[in-house]
């Protein structure tokens, strides 16, 4: 399979039509090797606009999101350069290098260390190294640092959690879905001043919920 032309559709018949038009982002997409990021039996879906399963945690399914999706998330960002980036759900770090690409360090916490550790596998074959990645429950919340430029919570949740709008800078943005499949929202959250936030409706979508399970368990 011919990987670099698969990428190059990609890009060009399902992201950009997608509204994904900011240069930096399509860049990036051109730039990394979404196959490599992929389980080997599932690498000639690599650049179809589908999700890809990654395993299961606790009977769940992790899934690699469409790309599509990562375009929008990474385009309603609008990340800089000097941004501090959380990421909430690394799978096998395709978005988290993405997102590193794009800014200046991520922090990417996954409940599943097998996910963990083929995310950190896969972004030193890149030799991407502004990513620290931790295994750990952050499905209520995650308070390693107070001053994020930039979350992004990559699986379902059932509101908006107000524990992570408190972790935004001022100017910071937050994506994050809400709701049940079939019918989930996506939605961008933006702190406009100490205890004011303003939410945005970017569109509708389904995605996999977040895992919540019943013991809480962190590993550093």
């Amino acid at each position: 399979m011919d990987f670099e032309k698969a990428r190059f559709n990609m890009v060009e018949q399902q992201v950009r039509p997608w509204d994904v038009l900011n240069p930096r982002v399509l860049a990036v997409i051109s730039e990394i090797p979404r196959e490599q990021f992929v389980p080997d039996e599932y690498k000639n879906l690599a650049y179809v606009d589908t999700r890809i399963p990654l395993g299961t945690y606790e009977d769940q399914p992790c899934t690699m999101a469409n790309p599509t999706i990562d375009g929008r998330i990474l385009q309603e960002m609008d990340i800089q350069d000097e941004d501090l980036i959380l990421e909430i759900g690394t799978g096998s770090g395709y978005l988290t290098a993405c997102l590193a690409k794009l800014g200046r360090h991520v922090d990417s916490v996954d409940i599943n260390e097998d996910m963990t550790a083929m995310a950190e596998k896969n972004l030193q074959a890149l030799n991407i190294n502004n990513v620290n990645l931790v295994t750990g429950d952050a499905s209520k919340t995650w308070e390693q640092k107070h001053n994020y430029d930039v979350i992004v919570i990559s699986a379902a949740m059932k509101r908006i959690p107000q524990s992570y709008r408190k972790l935004l800078k001022n100017g910071g943005r937050m994506f994050v879905v809400t709701g049940k499949a079939p019918a989930m929202t996506a939605h961008r959250v933006t702190r406009i001043g100490k205890n004011e936030w303003t939410t945005e409706d970017l569109f509708e979508t389904s995605i996999e919920p977040m895992i919540e399970p019943v013991e809480h368990k962190f590993i550093f």
